[in-house]
């Protein structure tokens, strides 16, 4: 896919991506016990709309400047709070200056008990990453290929968390791999909550990642995808899914609320979403 993401940062699937990492937080955040986030793919964490990668596109109009001009229902704001007070928290003075990749969105969210080990090989993105989350002391940058990150930080020790397995998807092969890397780690770790970004260009990827998610036999598999247009076969990015292993029991009414939502602002025309279980344990 060649996926360099300081061209699509804040983009509609970031936008997709980024409320449902909140409300996976939120609903961790309840307990007073503490977490542990594990990002694979972590990225630079931060991202300026300005810079020539993402003012070259202009993506970011599309999706978190669009939502930000988009009037919400309360229940919607509510939902979507803790996503876009973290956003505002980086651009002081308002506008858009900056959009925040996982890393330093996480980073907001955690209490201070809770820990994000945050992993990038890329040279010039580990070294920026780095550099974003030198002053923290609850998210640490590790210059780690993310797929031996999966494999080696789980389970932590605090035995409750998240892992987000979001690769770039340059690799041919990277759905299959994906498969093989999160069904090894639910092996050590089978109570964590996984959350797994893929693209959708078409559709022979994504259901073959469904297809091999279903025949691991797992218990709770919650699906979420948005595209922004009538899926055909191309190089163009048209939507994004979202699998949730172990989702928080909230999380499928959230979404059945956030999920119209969001395709109508990010999506209007042709594009649309679906949620819905490849397994569900009765």
């Amino acid at each position: 896919m060649n996926y360099r993401h300081g061209f699509h940062a804040g983009n509609f699937a970031d936008v997709v991506k980024h409320a449902i990492l909140a409300r996976i937080i939120s609903y961790l955040r309840e307990k007073p016990a503490p977490f542990r986030v594990i990002d694979t793919h972590a990225g630079p964490g931060l991202y300026d709309l300005n810079g020539p990668e993402a003012d070259r596109t202009g993506e970011w109009r599309e999706g978190i400047g669009r939502l930000l001009k988009t009037p919400l229902t309360p229940e919607v704001r509510a939902l979507l709070s803790p996503y876009l007070e973290a956003v505002a928290a980086l651009n002081p003075g308002g506008g858009l200056k900056v959009y925040p990749g996982s890393p330093l969105l996480v980073r907001a969210w955690l209490r201070p008990g809770d820990r994000m080990i945050a992993c990038e090989l890329e040279p010039q993105a580990a070294a920026a990453l780095a550099r974003n989350l030198a002053t923290s002391t609850r998210g640490k940058a590790m210059a780690i290929d993310g797929w031996t990150a999966l494999s080696a930080y789980v389970p932590p020790k605090e035995r409750r968390g998240l892992v987000l397995i979001d690769p770039p998807y340059e690799a041919p092969d990277e759905f299959t791999r994906l498969v093989e890397a999160f069904a090894e780690a639910h092996r050590k770790w089978p109570n964590g909550i996984y959350l797994l970004w893929y693209p959708i260009k078409d559709r022979e990827g994504p259901d073959a990642l469904a297809k091999s998610l279903k025949a691991l036999q797992i218990g709770k598999i919650l699906r979420a995808e948005m595209t922004t247009s009538r899926v055909v076969a191309s190089d163009r990015l048209i939507g994004a899914g979202l699998i949730v292993v172990n989702p928080p029991w909230t999380l499928e009414k959230e979404l059945s609320v956030l999920l119209p939502t969001l395709a109508g602002c990010l999506a209007p025309g042709e594009g649309g979403f679906r949620l819905d279980w490849l397994a569900r344990e009765i």
